[in-house]
């Protein structure tokens, strides 16, 4: 038996990391096994409408979008940012909303929320051990925030031998 997730469709993962100024991206091997850096996007935080009332694609759907499609993704996952307690709040709101439209963008490979506590203060933490100074590396502790999310979703894939997260629907232009 290979390390593989057999009862997945092959093809590689890509991880999200939706922040206010800039989005981690990580992406993994077809088998999804590893999670590896990817690239930092800025974050558009404007997002005009498009044709009928559905929001336009910006940027950074866009260029999410781009790397689904060049890498042949099979799932996209986005981190979702829960308190403590696991309550949501306004982060999570925006990651949703975020999610949403990439799904739009993406359809129809699949985009999953996935539990993202303490990313961000892990990433940290690893980068300093690494020796790199994290407040002139923001870029990087946001991929490997991604890192770090997507990691996690390929862990949870191989436990339960199924897509990690929530699924999220792609809504209809109007509702």
């Amino acid at each position: 038996m290979s390390t593989a997730v057999e009862d997945l469709p092959r093809g590689a993962r890509l991880g999200v990391d939706v922040g206010k100024a800039r989005i981690g991206l990580a992406g993994s091997d077809p088998d999804g096994l590893v999670a590896t850096p990817v690239e930092t996007v800025p974050r558009v935080l404007e997002v005009p409408a498009g044709t009928a009332g559905a929001p336009a694609v910006t940027a950074d759907v866009a260029r999410i979008a781009q790397e689904v499609s060049e890498r042949l993704a099979a799932v996209v996952y986005v981190g979702l940012p829960r308190h403590l307690s696991g309550s949501e709040g306004a982060a999570t709101a925006d990651a949703r909303e975020f999610a949403g439209r990439l799904a739009a963008a993406v359809a129809p490979v699949e985009v999953r929320l996935v539990d993202e506590r303490m990313t961000t203060v892990s990433a940290h933490a690893q980068l300093r051990q690494a020796g790199r100074k994290t407040k002139k590396h923001r870029s990087v502790v946001d991929q490997a925030a991604a890192v770090i999310i997507l990691q996690s979703a390929l862990d949870a894939e191989r436990a339960a031998r199924e897509r990690a997260g929530e699924l999220v629907e792609v809504r209809e232009a109007g509702r």
